[in-house]
């Protein structure tokens, strides 16, 4: 019965040893930091406000 052949190709990782991040991470890092410095919407302030008055129930 013939071997399958291993998934790493040949390759194996030292341990501790550093690996690069995917070419699209920079990428989804820009977009995530971008969003995060978005002002809030003023009809979502207002909502939060809503729910934290107490005398809203």
């Amino acid at each position: 019965m013939p071997k399958e052949p291993s998934m790493n190709s040949g390759k194996q990782k030292r341990k501790g040893a550093k690996t690069q991040p995917p070419e699209w991470a920079d990428g989804l890092k820009r977009l995530y930091d971008s969003v995060l410095d978005e002002p809030l919407p003023d009809s979502f302030a207002q909502l939060l406000d809503k729910l934290d008055d107490p005398s809203n129930g």
